[in-house]
């Protein structure tokens, strides 16, 4: 059965992907309100096959504080990264320079507003990414990283990388860590995804302003909060 509803969902949802993704063009020539709600048809498009078609719920335990934030969401699948656009307000996702530049795709990402880090581009591509998440936060937008930077197995408690402090010591932003168990219905390399309800708990906010150190350790902590022992991995 659960090969059958994974075979359905990749049949239905990126077959209307594809025209979702063909016309956003059309809705980023509008502007960005006009290019934000055609992405939540796609978020909800996502939705509607992954708890209809592959049999998976979500819940969400912890409430978001109000106002700009960083959210760091642990990394599981590809799960979280649209099903965190319904319980987040617009969020804004930190991309990799090379997601920008593929046609269509980087036009419409734009349009929609993320936060491009170039690691490569030296001073002037530090002062864009600041203008992007400066102009992001004052719409009340969150900024969206995955601080382990790739998809990580269930259970497994990586490093996070260093992306995370730089971002955090520039906006001077409080952090929001949220811990996510979609790998266990959804493993990484597998195309066979299980029905259950995967979970997001969300973390203590984490005040800016704090030491590195302590600030990912509280990170790190915060996004493995669903693994069965976080405690016993070392975060450094």
């Amino acid at each position: 059965m659960s090969a059958l509803r994974s075979l359905l969902f990749m049949a239905v949802f990126y077959a209307l992907s594809v025209p979702v993704v063909l016309i956003s063009p059309l809705f980023a020539a509008i502007g960005r309100p006009a290019q934000i709600r055609w992405t939540y048809v796609w978020v909800r498009l996502h939705h509607w096959c992954t708890r209809w078609l592959l049999g998976i719920r979500y819940r969400v335990e912890g409430a978001m504080p109000a106002g700009p934030v960083l959210v760091a969401m642990k990394h599981e699948a590809m799960y979280e990264t649209l099903t965190a656009f319904l319980f987040l307000d617009r969020p804004a996702p930190v991309y990799k320079r090379e997601l920008e530049r593929i046609p269509v795709w980087g036009r419409v990402t734009k349009a929609y507003g993320v936060v491009i880090v170039d690691r490569d581009g030296g001073a002037a591509a530090l002062r864009r990414l600041l203008s992007e998440a400066r102009t992001l936060t004052a719409d009340g937008r969150p900024i969206l990283i995955f601080p382990e930077g790739t998809r990580v197995p269930h259970g497994e408690c990586p490093p996070i990388k260093a992306g995370i402090a730089g971002l955090y010591r520039m906006l001077n932003l409080p952090v929001v860590p949220i811990a996510v168990d979609s790998g266990r219905l959804w493993p990484r390399g597998r195309w066979i995804k299980r029905a259950g309800t995967v979970t997001f708990r969300i973390g203590e906010t984490i005040p800016p302003g704090l030491p590195r150190e302590d600030m990912e350790r509280r990170v790190w902590q915060g996004i493995n909060a669903l693994n069965a022992r976080p405690a016993a991995a070392d975060p450094a």
